[in-house]
């Protein structure tokens, strides 16, 4: 079986590489237009587009296909890849000392099996107050910071962390224990790809 990971993410792969599992990558060029107000049909939506645009792009059917797609969310708005430095800035002010919502969707597609498993994963993230002087250390120090869904778990943004309650992958974007057990509910084993 051949495992496809439908994502550009640098984090992304960055967390697959860490399983010593082997894995391809095919990126999907779908447009991502859909708007639900709710922030979990709104993941797993875009998730599904992604993953059904990789999908016809494989002619092979010994195929699983993972594909994600990630917000923060905060009281009614999503948090996703900013625009600039000044709206990453802005950002951090709105959720410095309070509680935010990693959320990330994930489409399976087995193509072999004919099925098709959606679902999202929320993890809250609770801060630190996040002052004038830490935001400037962050940008100078952080890197890909337009890249990235409202921030990263990863590096700098760690150490204004208080608490974190759920699955720390599902912030960085791919929620592994969900996902495993998701391949599980298909009849696979990390085994059968490699």
């Amino acid at each position: 079986m051949r495992l496809v990971l439908a994502s550009k993410s640098i984090t992304r792969r960055s967390i697959m590489d860490s399983l010593k599992i082997k894995y391809d990558v095919v990126t999907s060029d779908a447009e991502e237009n859909y708007k639900s107000e709710d922030p979990r049909k709104y993941v797993e939506e875009l998730s599904l587009i992604k993953a059904k645009a990789v999908a016809e792009k494989i002619d092979r059917e010994d195929v699983v296909i993972i594909a994600a797609d990630s917000i923060i969310y905060k009281d009614g708005k999503k948090y996703e890849k900013p625009h600039s430095i000044e709206e990453v800035i802005a950002n951090l002010k709105e959720l410095s000392n309070s509680v935010n919502q990693g959320i990330t969707g994930v489409t399976i597609v087995d193509k072999l099996g004919g099925k098709t498993l959606t679902f999202s994963c929320i993890t809250d993230v609770k801060f630190k107050v996040i002052d004038e002087e830490d935001i400037k250390w962050y940008i100078e120090h952080e890197d890909h910071l337009l890249d990235k869904a409202g921030y990263s778990l990863e590096g700098t943004m760690s150490l204004f962390v208080d608490k974190i309650d759920g699955d720390y992958y599902n912030v960085l974007g791919l929620p592994l224990g969900k996902i495993y057990t998701s391949i599980k509910e298909l009849g696979y084993e990390l085994k059968d790809f490699n």
